[in-house]
């Protein structure tokens, strides 16, 4: 469903400490835009309105939270999800950046200085169609730009609804050299992960009865 257009939200970006307008101008030097220097850094891919981040920054000060989504007014959402619960939990906005950019050629904005140890894909589209896979975030195409910037050993946390999407992000995975450490076809049953917080999508997605397919992949350790 295409998002009606929202007049405030390129203001309101422009004006967050926490948005990044031109994110090719970070590239290698991620952790040096955020205020807290120096630690380990996440990267949420397709984050949407923001619920999942807004949650999981604030809840871990110690890590530095890169979240990109293509649409800015998503985004917009996505700020004011964040500001709700960092004020909720009376906590500076010190460890999350917003910014806006096309995942397909993500590899203009990060490289291998930047170091990402995680990186998140939630609910990402599964381009259904054999001629679009391509265009999927777990694609082998798209796996070899995350290698770029993913340290040896980081991780890969991926949740779907989608069954077919995910036996072939499996094989994906497995093409590309990552080590799947777990998976499960019911993350709510079977948790593979502690402390999973749950996207708007997958709460709508379990109501309908339709469990989550999740799996955490290893990058392989290059001599």
């Amino acid at each position: 469903m295409r998002m009606r257009r929202k007049p405030w939200v390129r203001a309101e970006l422009a004006e967050s400490e926490f948005f990044i307008d031109y994110p090719v101008e970070n590239i290698g030097k991620w952790n040096k835009a955020f205020k807290r220097k120096n630690q380990p850094m996440h990267l949420e891919l397709g984050c949407g309105k923001g619920s999942f981040i807004a949650k999981l920054a604030c809840q871990n000060p110690k890590i530095n939270y890169l979240a990109i989504d293509i649409k800015s007014e998503v985004l917009g959402l996505a700020k004011r999800n964040i500001e709700k619960e960092y004020l909720k939990a009376k906590r500076e906005i010190d460890n999350v950046l917003l910014t806006a950019y096309e995942i397909e050629i993500i590899q203009n904005i990060l490289n291998e200085k930047d170091k990402i140890d995680r990186i998140y894909i939630n609910f990402c589209n599964p381009w259904p169609k054999p001629r679009h896979n391509k265009k999927r975030l777990t694609h082998p195409k798209q796996l070899e730009k995350y290698k770029i910037f993913l340290k040896d050993g980081g991780e890969v946390y991926f949740k779907t609804d989608d069954e077919n999407l995910f036996n072939a992000s499996i094989k994906y995975f497995e093409q590309e050299g990552f080590k799947i450490i777990s998976k499960t076809y019911d993350l709510h049953t079977n948790p593979i992960w502690e402390n999973n917080i749950e996207t708007e999508h997958e709460k709508m997605f379990e109501e309908q009865g339709i469990t989550t397919k999740a799996l955490i992949a290893i990058k392989p350790v290059t001599s």
